[in-house]
């Protein structure tokens, strides 16, 4: 069983109504960046910055983080890891960085991605913006942003599809089979 739990205009509103609490919360541009997470958190956060930077009138940086490495899971892959670019070409230092994701999940990868932020430097915060927050946390994360929280089972996924890479917009939660 599939079902759409948001169509393309609930994306595009959520989307909005993030780029308004994150300008809210950090009081404007000042000192902000975003970091999107390969791979659908690099287009949510594309998204948020075109938002913000219309609202604002303004610049915002945006890095991309791959996190391959920093999984806890690398090890018990029988593949070999595909690495992809990371690109986060101004400081960090000092920083207020919204870390930005599709789903929240365990919590795993975000860890992860705050193992890489780390390494590239020391923020004065970090906050967390996901499109999706489907529950299930092992470890102990909670986002500042989020789009739409989705209860779900451990058994059922939920897959964010984004035009950018899938040719259209939705979020669908499926059983697994």
């Amino acid at each position: 069983m599939t079902s759409t739990v948001l169509n393309s205009d609930d994306i595009q509103r959520a989307i909005t109504r993030i780029a308004h609490e994150i300008l809210e919360k950090n009081k404007g541009l000042d000192n902000l960046a975003l970091v999107g997470i390969r791979t659908r958190g690099v287009t949510f956060a594309e998204r948020l910055q075109a938002k913000i930077q219309e609202i604002e009138k303004a610049k915002l940086d945006l890095g991309i983080l791959d996190i391959t490495l920093y999984r806890d899971d690398i090890g018990a892959a029988k593949q070999k890891p595909e690495l992809k670019k990371t690109a986060i070409d101004f400081s960090l230092e000092g920083r207020k960085i919204v870390l930005c994701d599709d789903v929240l999940f365990t919590g795993r990868t975000i860890r992860a991605a705050i193992d890489g932020i780390m390494d590239f430097g020391r923020p004065a915060m970090v906050q967390l913006a996901v499109l999706i927050d489907r529950g299930h946390r092992e470890l102990p994360f909670r986002p500042d942003f989020v789009g739409k929280n989705i209860p779900t089972s451990r058994e059922m996924r939920v897959q964010v599809e984004l035009k950018e890479i899938d040719g259209k917009d939705r979020v669908v939660v499926q059983n697994k089979e």
